[in-house]
C-alpha cells in the first residue's frame, strides 16, 4: 500500500502542477497557464487537491464547488505511479470536500477520446449522461 499525502495547493505548487500536467494529463485547457491556475487557488484554496508520494506529486485533481454544482477536473496521475490507488483516494477526498460543503452530486469532464479515463471515473462509480452536450463560449480577457 502507499502512503499518500493528499493536501490543498498552495500558490508555491503552481509550477510543479502546471509541469505535472503536461506529463500526466490528457488534452489541454485553457485556462492551464499560471494566471489561470492562480486564479482558482486564489478563489477556492482547497480546490486543486494533489496527492504526493515522499513529497512527490503523484496526483491532482480539481474539486471545485460553486455553491450548487460541484465540478471536478484534471484528476491526472503520474504515468510511473497509475494503477496504485492515487485516483481513488484523490476522488474520496473530493468527495468529502463536496459533501462537507453541502454538494449534493459531482461531475467530471473526460475526454471522449480517453478511454482510461472513462474507465477510472465508471471505476469510482460515475456514469456518463448521453442527453448532455458541453457547450462552450471563449470569453475575452
Amino acid at each position: 500500500m502507499i502512503d499518500l499525502h493528499v493536501r490543498a495547493a498552495g500558490p508555491e505548487d503552481l509550477d510543479t502542477v502546471l509541469a505535472f500536467w503536461k506529463v500526466a494529463a490528457e488534452g489541454t485547457s485553457i485556462s492551464d497557464d499560471r494566471a489561470g491556475v492562480e486564479r482558482l487557488v486564489a478563489r477556492d484554496p482547497e480546490a486543486l487537491v494533489l496527492g504526493e508520494i515522499d513529497g512527490e506529486l503523484a496526483g491532482t485533481v480539481i474539486a471545485g464547488f460553486d455553491g450548487w454544482r460541484c465540478h471536478l477536473y484534471r484528476l491526472a496521475v503520474h504515468p510511473d505511479r497509475r494503477r496504485q490507488g492515487i485516483a481513488t483516494a484523490l476522488l474520496t477526498a473530493a468527495e468529502a470536500r463536496f459533501v462537507a460543503l453541502g454538494g449534493r452530486r459531482g461531475d467530471a469532464m473526460v475526454l471522449v477520446r480517453n478511454e482510461r479515463a472513462q474507465h477510472a471515473w465508471r471505476s469510482a462509480g460515475y456514469e456518463p449522461e448521453e442527453q448532455w452536450r458541453r457547450w462552450v463560449k471563449h470569453l475575452a480577457s
